[in-house]
């Protein structure tokens, strides 16, 4: 009995884990059914998709890059790519004879990828243009599929290489405009979707599915082409004439902080990219107004003198002495001009540039309240512009600033900027004191013309009164108009600042390496345009700003001001004089003979004889413009 009672408890047992055992199992099923059916779902029917179809790509048609006025910059247009699916052709022969011949390419080549078969499809040749690939369309070759790309296309060629940038051969920003706003430009794919068997065959008469593609975005840049066009003609000519290694400009409208032109050389035509040499390519794709920094030499002269005005460290009262050099915490600085300019007032000091002036200007100020402009005027931080990669420049701790280092900050030295920052700077001192977030995008519209974006002038902050700006106007108009109120663009009204920088290299002077530098102002009487032309290492022989920049600075102000259709002024004429042979005459014989034909000159060396001469006896001279004496 008992023997009885034991079997049948076991058997329950069993029949208890069997029923627990199966009960488990279905609860198991439910759970993976449900999230299969539910959590998963989407991964496995798109999984299943892929499986039981074949989809060509339709690429989305990128946005148009236009100028301020609506010049197409960048635009694309309709290619195809061609793809062989080797299951489906039924004369491999046939087809890598028609294709050789059509896209150029070899038959050999063509004929093995007719003949892949363990894949569903082999691309043949990307951007293939709209004639070839109607043509191959016509032949109706089984087996071979067109499907719709986008190719990009830049009307002004090696125009604002560095400011548009390019794309990839699959359409993706690389570099500029294209890669810093690509999510905007690019716009959505869509694809063409066919059903087929297991080998991957499109299955006839099946299901078809058609999705289009969604366009870009258009971005309209603060850009005035034409204006574009006179900078970079001028660019290609210093590159020549003054054997620079590289040369550049940047126009900004200081009234909203617009860039109305920027460019870099040497560059590139953007539709013949030279990939095949790809630190080429890097070098000539930077934008070195925004990336590089330099030591501004004489230009930063502009920020000092606001500064000192603004202040009450200065007045046009003021008179200063210059005996060629100055000591400052035991070290001698010399001024450019190393026989001394003498006696001179807040002006003068400006017009000749004059070195210990702005010595005494930044020793008047003092750490503190120099610094507090500096800072106002954005140095040593980026200015927010849209363009990648833009460095903060470089301006010493405070607490670490020395006496002697104040001085040389006073006329450039021992500081160090961007192009973009030293132009944004120099435009708000020149217009009242207000400082732009400087911009390159004027305004972004969908592909139907609807506005999703316009730009809007940003205030970051006020440096200086509109006072201190009437005063350092007028100040920049004497530096440049030499000869008579309106003389430098002969019947407009221009100011400017020239300047020369020496070069470092490895923490150290790098020797006979100098950039030469002019900023223009124009109306300099209450400025719209600033522009700052920069000479990277020429090696033409001259290196000084005033000689090296100043002139291509007046070729570019005086083609845009006719660009503009502004009325002259006054009916001022250039006045010119020619060179006289100072060659083996003391210095200050070439000086006084200078003088006496109203040449302004530089001095390079500190010899008491003229062995060199820049230009040559007998070369007519801009009395606007400047010459070198180049002693022993």
């Amino acid at each position: 009995m008992q023997d009885s009672e034991f079997t049948l408890h076991s058997l329950r047992k069993r029949i208890s884990a069997f029923i627990i055992a199966i009960s488990l199992l279905f609860i198991a099923l439910i759970v993976r059914l449900f999230f299969v059916s539910t959590i998963d779902s989407e991964r496995l029917q798109n999984m299943a998709l892929s499986q039981w179809t074949r989809d060509l790509p339709i690429t989305a048609e990128r946005g148009k890059i236009y100028d301020a006025s609506g010049a197409t910059l960048a635009v694309s247009f309709t290619t195809y790519d061609i793809y062989l699916r080797g299951r489906e052709i039924k004369d491999a022969s046939k087809v890598a004879q028609v294709l050789s011949k059509k896209l150029n390419m070899s038959y050999d080549l063509i004929y093995s990828k007719a003949n892949i078969t363990n894949v569903s499809e082999v691309l043949v040749k990307l951007q293939v243009d709209s004639d070839t690939a109607k043509s191959i369309a016509l032949e109706n070759l089984s087996g071979v599929f067109l499907s719709e790309s986008i190719e990009r296309y830049y009307p002004y060629g090696n125009l604002l290489t560095q400011i548009l940038g390019y794309t990839t051969i699959d359409n993706y920003g690389q570099a500029g405009i294209e890669a810093y706003f690509n999510d905007v430009l690019a716009g959505e794919d869509g694809y063409f979707l066919v059903q087929s068997d297991l080998q991957g065959k499109e299955i006839e008469n099946s299901l078809r599915t058609y999705v289009d593609s969604v366009a870009g975005d258009n971005i309209y840049i603060t850009i005035d082409v034409n204006i574009q066009s006179i900078v970079e003609s001028v660019l290609e000519k210093v590159m020549v004439e003054q054997k620079a290694k590289s040369a550049s400009c940047i126009i900004m409208d200081a009234t909203n902080g617009q860039i109305v032109a920027s460019s870099t050389k040497p560059s590139f035509d953007l539709n013949d990219i030279p990939r095949d040499d790809t630190q080429s390519l890097l070098d000539m794709t930077k934008n070195k107004i925004v990336v590089d920094v330099y030591e501004p030499g004489s230009t930063f002269k502009i920020l000092t003198m606001a500064s000192a005005l603004e202040s009450g460290n200065a007045s046009l009262s003021d008179h200063f002495y210059c005996g060629g050099s100055a000591v400052v915490d035991g070290q001698r600085i010399k001024c450019w001009k190393t026989v001394g300019h003498g006696s001179l007032d807040l002006t003068e000091g400006l017009v000749n540039s004059c070195n210990c002036v702005f010595m005494a200007l930044s020793q008047r100020m003092g750490v503190d309240v120099f610094y507090d402009y500096l800072q106002s005027f954005g140095l040593g931080e980026k200015t927010g512009v849209e363009i990648a990669s833009e460095s903060s420049g470089i301006l010493m701790n405070k607490q670490n600033v020395k006496n002697v280092d104040l001085a040389r900050i006073g006329f450039g030295q021992a500081v160090a900027v961007t192009p973009l920052q030293l132009v944004t700077a120099i435009s708000s001192a020149v217009n009242g004191g207000k400082l732009y977030v400087p911009t390159i995008i004027k305004s972004i519209t969908s592909s139907d013309g609807v506005n999703k974006y316009v730009s809007e002038p940003v205030l970051k902050n006020t440096t200086i009164s509109q006072n201190t700006s009437n005063i350092l106007n007028e100040m920049l108009k004497k530096v440049v108009n030499k000869t008579e109120e309106y003389s430098f663009v002969p019947g407009y009204d221009v100011g400017g600042k020239t300047g020369t920088a020496q070069k470092y290299e490895n923490g150290a002077i790098a020797r006979g390496k100098y950039v030469s530098s002019f900023v223009g102002t124009y109306p300099a009487s209450n400025p719209k345009y600033v522009m700052l032309f920069l000479v990277d290492e020429p090696g033409a022989g001259a290196y000084y700003g005033s000689v090296v920049a100043a002139p291509y600075g007046k070729e570019i102000l005086t083609n845009m001001i006719e660009y503009l259709g502004d009325e002259k002024i006054t009916d001022v004429e250039t006045k010119y004089a020619v060179m006289p042979d100072c060659v083996g005459k003391s210095l200050t014989e070439a000086i006084k003979l200078l003088n006496s034909l109203g040449i302004s000159y530089e001095i390079d060396g500190d010899g008491g004889m003229v062995e060199r001469q820049l230009p040559p006896a007998g070369t007519e001279i801009d009395l606007n413009m400047s010459v070198v004496l180049i002693t022993n």
